[in-house]
């Protein structure tokens, strides 16, 4: 056979397997987020990583495809949006590189990446028409804060500022809250706007909103971009804040307020907010998934009390009710895309001890369908884990008083110090107030436990049941 026909015969075997992929819907766009330092780059270069890298030690075991023997090899290709960001997959494996390793830069917008995982069809009808089959992933990183921003589509103004007015005026929140409230009480909604009070009174809002997210470790932050802007840094649409005193405020003033007014101007920033920022995220972006994973620390809100873990509760309640569910059969999927596997992992799974993940598991399950019954699960399906994207721990025995006790042991964040502890029980359910008189936590953070090549690939916990979960259906 001459060399042109080879050619011509492998030209046509791989015009013939884009054909399957497409008829057999060998697709996925998989959307990535996190709440409140949960590990969202961490994850998105362990998920990469176990995958690129499949037989250097890999321990993906529950992944059928591997486990199977039918995995062949998997690789970075360009990205389909060339507008999005790219996700600095590299970069984040350089920091675990560095002697000693680092966590990577989290990212502080949205970003994308896009795999092509090959494997030998066994178990559908694909088999009969190839004999290897590639499946395209998009994986799209974005802020969990974008998300919490998806209720605000159904809210107006005034019931916006007025569910925000109640977060302000309750603690943990109102201790800090209250110089700008009072700022707030001072002001004339009626009165021509001034355009750098306007400003200046923003600029407070968002750093109440920088001390809620990292100094009392709080969920519910709105609006999300107001400490995530990106390139609407100082933009005028950004300039808004909920006025928190509409019970003073006659609603015939409200209504006919025109937009030279203070009050009438941050009603039409909200709005323009809500459509051009928000709305533009769920049109552009949101509808388009069809698998989504949520990212949960819930340790550091055991560990901050009460009120944090409270927000935490807040804040997947509210998540819970922005997804659009249903089944993505083909048609759905080729003209109306909706989610139809949805994950929830509880984050820092090595950061306790082996037999507590159970307990770990059991709280994000009740985080998580808490607000089961409000909804329709029927078409969708769920799933929550306990994992470590990258572990940072070992675990062992020590004695105490003659008992052996589990303790895990990792290099301290804070000054690097290999320490050895047991860090304190995690709740099996929903922990009611008088839980923190009772129960001491010391969930501390860790840095990586040893530097991993970028050929090599990362230790983890339960990273291929993840790989299972979200893609295992479409690789038989």
């Amino acid at each position: 056979m001459s060399l042109l026909s080879k050619k011509k015969i492998e030209k046509l075997k791989r015009k013939a397997t884009d054909i399957v992929n497409r008829t057999f819907d060998q697709h996925i766009n998989l959307a990535v987020t996190g709440l409140s330092r949960s590990g969202k780059t961490a994850f998105i270069t362990s998920f990469v990583n176990q995958l690129i890298n499949e037989g250097s030690h890999s321990q993906l075991s529950f992944f059928n495809v591997v486990h199977q023997g039918n995995f062949i090899a998997a690789k970075r290709v360009p990205q389909k949006h060339l507008h999005i960001g790219r996700f600095e997959y590299d970069r984040a494996m350089q920091a675990f590189s560095e002697q000693p390793p680092s966590w990577p830069e989290p990212t502080n917008g949205i970003s994308e990446l896009r795999l092509a995982l090959r494997y030998q069809p066994q178990d559908s009808l694909i088999k009969y028409a190839t004999d290897t089959v590639t499946l395209t992933i998009d994986i799209t990183d974005y802020p969990g804060e974008w998300l919490l921003d998806l209720p605000i589509l159904n809210l107006t103004y005034e019931e916006w500022s007025e569910f925000t007015t109640e977060l302000l005026t309750t603690a943990p929140r109102v201790s800090y809250a209250q110089v700008f409230l009072d700022k707030i009480k001072q002001l004339d909604p009626l009165a021509p706007v001034d355009e750098q009070l306007l400003a200046d009174l923003a600029h407070d809002y968002t750093n109440l909103l920088m001390i809620f997210r990292h100094k009392l470790g709080l969920s519910v932050i709105q609006p999300g971009r107001f400490i995530l802007p990106g390139d609407l840094a100082d933009a005028p649409i950004l300039q808004f804040f909920p006025y928190t005193c509409f019970n003073q405020l006659d609603k015939d003033d409200y209504q006919n307020a025109k937009e030279d007014s203070l009050i009438g101007m941050l009603r039409a920033r909200y709005i323009e907010y809500k459509e051009r920022v928000v709305r533009k995220f769920y049109q552009e972006h949101f509808i388009h998934f069809d698998r989504q994973i949520v990212l949960a620390d819930c340790l550091t809100p055991l560990n901050n009390g009460p009120d944090s873990f409270q927000d935490l509760t807040q804040a997947i309640n509210m998540i819970m009710e922005s997804f659009n569910y249903g089944q993505s059969s083909l048609l759905r999927r080729l003209f109306s895309p909706r989610i139809d596997k949805l994950l929830f992992a509880a984050t820092k799974a090595d950061h306790i001890t082996p037999e507590q993940h159970g307990n770990l598991t059991a709280l994000l399950n009740q985080l998580v369908y808490k607000t089961k019954h409000q909804l329709s699960f029927d078409e969708i399906e769920m799933k929550t884990l306990a994992i470590a994207s990258v572990k940072s721990t070992n675990v062992g025995k020590a004695q105490h008083q003659g008992v052996d006790l589990p303790v895990i042991q990792g290099n301290r964040a804070s000054d690097g110090k290999l320490i050895t502890l047991f860090p304190g029980t995690v709740p099996n359910k929903l922990p009611q107030a008088n839980y923190w008189q009772e129960n001491k936590f010391n969930f501390i953070g860790f840095s990586p436990l040893a530097r991993v090549d970028s050929h090599e690939s990362l230790p983890h916990l339960r990273m291929d049941q993840v790989l299972q979960f979200l893609l295992g259906d479409k690789i038989k």
